[in-house]
Formats: structure tokens, C-alpha cells, sequence
């Protein structure tokens, strides 16, 4: 069974996680307990990139918004940026999607800041 499914990452009280959600904080724990070459973090990277690319741009802002919050360093950066690509992919003209995608990606120093620049320049396009 793969991680996630079997009751582990359980949500917010009152609330009712998604797979993704689940992935994604089974991936940030993976990634602080366990060496980054164990069994248990393939898996976590594994179901995190499935669920994540077959998620919806909602489900994705969901999670994103669900998991940073408890913990902002959670996901490591190329998660957050996989799962914001995926849903501005779904979304180019969001602009509220965009500007928060390149706001992410400006804090995780100056590597990405030209496609973060970019994104901000789209969202202030007009329609």
C-alpha cells in the first residue's frame, strides 16, 4: 500500500485531506526522517509526483496552502515548484495563481527569480 493510504498524515481536525495532501506531508516527514536515498523516500517522491500530476489546479493550491501552512518548510522546493507548475499550466491566465507561484519561487534564492519575474509579468497583463 503505498504511503498515505494507510492512515498516516491524518488532517487537520474537521477536515478531510486529499491524496495529495496526504502525499505531500508523507513527503516533507519522509524527507526528515529518513536518509534521502531510503526505500521510504522513493516512495513518498514517487506518490507525491503521481498524485500531484494527475491533481486538479485546485486540489493543488488546496494542498499547497494546507501543508505550507503547518509546517512552510515542509515541501522541499522542487515539490512546491512541480505542484505550482502543474496547476499554472492549468491555469495561465490566474493571475492570483501566477503571482502566488512566483511569489514561492523568489524564496528559494536567485535561481529561479527570471521564471518568477516572468510569472509576475503574465499575472499583470490585462485580460
Amino acid at each position: 500500500m503505498p504511503a498515505g493510504r494507510s492512515g498516516e498524515g491524518v488532517p487537520a481536525e474537521g477536515t478531510e485531506a486529499s491524496g495529495l495532501s496526504l502525499a505531500a506531508r508523507n513527503l516533507g516527514r519522509a524527507l526528515d526522517e529518513a536518509g534521502a536515498g531510503s526505500r521510504r523516500v522513493r516512495e513518498a517522491v514517487g506518490e507525491f509526483v503521481e498524485e500531484v500530476t494527475f491533481a486538479g489546479a485546485d486540489e493543488i493550491r488546496a494542498m499547497l496552502r494546507e501543508v505550507l501552512a503547518e509546517d512552510w518548510a515542509a515541501l522541499p522546493a522542487w515539490a512546491r515548484g512541480l505542484a505550482y507548475r502543474l496547476a499554472c499550466l492549468q491555469r495561465p491566465d490566474d493571475a492570483g495563481l501566477l503571482r502566488e507561484a512566483a511569489a514561492d519561487l523568489l524564496c528559494f534564492g536567485p535561481d529561479r527569480d527570471r521564471e518568477a519575474e516572468e510569472l509576475r509579468r503574465r499575472a499583470a497583463e490585462p485580460e
